[in-house]
């Protein structure tokens, strides 16, 4: 008698380190008899960028172990094995998928060039009889269902968002079905620590409003928190603005950016909370910044490279600086504005820094300073825990006038601190030379 194949499927985790809501990990399951999965630590991820900055520095790199950690524990309770490889991932995925005679590979789909030259790179190295299939985890509305309302995207937020949640709905929730047993595999693979990925041991400063590990079951205990235990989002809109402390904003961004909560999970948990307790300004608030972040992405779909060029998405030509001195002026905290220096020491000691704070800064760089807008960008990327492409370039973009903002706006930064930081609670918690 003739055996049966076994048909295996591959998932390539990149950012969608999650085993909830996963498309990817979803289809897979359903389709194969076996499934692997494999996490890459890539070392272009920990180089200088052109502006010489390394691209993840300790803070965002501590947090990306410790989801990967945890990533790997939720996949074995799935009794899904994750092999992690200290490699490209176009020089590991065409050995694996020969070693284990993969029949399809399971990636989320990206659009930014970085991302896409990798997996180009994978589908040559890749045997010709294994499957690719992609998918869009990042998003709330599914550009399926966003191209069926819009023939192109908005160049104004607003437009994008009325017309959204008028003919859009949010799909639902994806689970993944648990694998028998006899689909773990033996195999050795062990997560590298933060030395081996170039950095030294560091403790999280005291002083940080973002004090939550990495990983899928933090999200979901922060979400849990944040949402049902402490009903924190029923005052979001008045407090998103704060600057001190875990409270004042829900702090999902991080696990957002690497994937490990999905922002349909939130959006499904706000409408789950609206049901059961109350409904206001807050709830749909925390919403209104889903669908921020959604924009951003349809954004740089549509522009492609130039979210990084100087000129932006409107190509305008405007006379941006580089002045070293000025730069590092800002990246130390030794501006001329108190404000300003009390975020950017924040962000250089924990990695860390409130929405308000970051068009704040983003501001003063560009249309104070009048430096190049990129270099602000590239830094937040190295230091930002929950750096997000889209999300960090639009919003630069936006700031420097160059992006979606129709008004070309300019932050008082002053007025904004008399504003925000009144009783200069703030200022004095990161201003306080001793601490450093």
């Amino acid at each position: 008698m003739q055996k049966t194949k076994i048909s295996t499927g591959l998932v390539w985790f990149t950012n969608n380190l999650r085993v909830h809501d996963n498309d990817a990990l979803h289809r897979a399951c359903q389709s194969h008899d076996q499934v692997i999965a494999v996490y890459c630590f890539d070392h272009r991820h920990f180089e200088d960028t052109q502006f010489g900055f390394r691209k993840t520095e300790k803070y965002r790199a501590k947090f990306l172990i410790e989801t990967v950690r945890n990533l790997k524990d939720n996949l074995k309770d799935l009794n899904i094995t994750l092999l992690i490889y200290h490699d490209r991932p176009e020089n590991i995925l065409s050995s694996v998928c020969e070693e284990f005679k993969v029949d399809a590979l399971y990636y989320q789909n990206e659009w930014t060039q970085e991302e896409t030259e990798v997996i180009g790179k994978i589908k040559e190295s890749i045997p010709d009889t294994v499957f690719m299939c992609g998918s869009y985890t990042q998003f709330l509305f599914h550009p399926e269902d966003i191209l069926q309302v819009l023939n192109n995207i908005p160049q104004v937020f607003t437009a994008f968002r009325k017309k959204i949640e008028k003919y859009v709905a949010v799909r639902p929730e994806l689970s993944v079905k648990k694998m028998s047993d006899s689909n773990l595999i033996q195999k050795d693979s062990k997560i590298p620590g933060l030395k081996e990925l170039g950095f030294p041991e560091f403790e999280t400063h005291l002083n940080s409003a973002f004090r939550f590990p990495g990983g899928e079951t933090e999200a979901f205990a922060r979400l849990k928190y944040y949402i049902f235990d402490s009903k924190k989002i029923g005052y979001y809109k008045k407090t998103r603005n704060g600057l001190v402390g875990k409270d004042y904003s829900s702090k999902f961004s991080p696990w957002l950016a690497n994937g490990s909560l999905s922002a349909k999970t939130i959006y499904w948990k706000v409408k789950e909370f609206e049901a059961s307790e109350f409904k206001n300004q807050s709830t749909y608030w925390l919403i209104f910044e889903l669908i921020w972040r959604d924009y951003f992405k349809y954004v740089s779909m549509k522009h492609g490279n130039d979210i990084f060029k100087i000129g932006g998405i409107l190509k305008r030509s405007y006379q941006w600086s580089k002045d070293k001195s000025k730069i590092n002026d800002w990246i130390q905290g030794e501006t001329e504005e108190p404000f300003v220096n009390a975020n950017m020491l924040e962000l250089k000691n924990t990695g860390w820094m409130s929405n308000r704070g970051r068009q704040n800064v983003a501001s003063y760089f560009a249309k104070d300073l009048k430096l190049d807008w990129r270099i602000g960008a590239a830094y937040f990327e190295s230091l930002l825990i929950d750096y997000d492409v889209h999300s960090n370039y639009g919003n630069w973009m936006y700031v420097a006038g160059v992006g979606n903002d129709p008004r070309d706006r300019k932050f008082n930064v002053q007025l904004q601190a008399e504003r925000y930081d009144e009783n200069h609670k703030f200022r004095n918690l990161w201003l306080q030379t001793s601490l450093f």
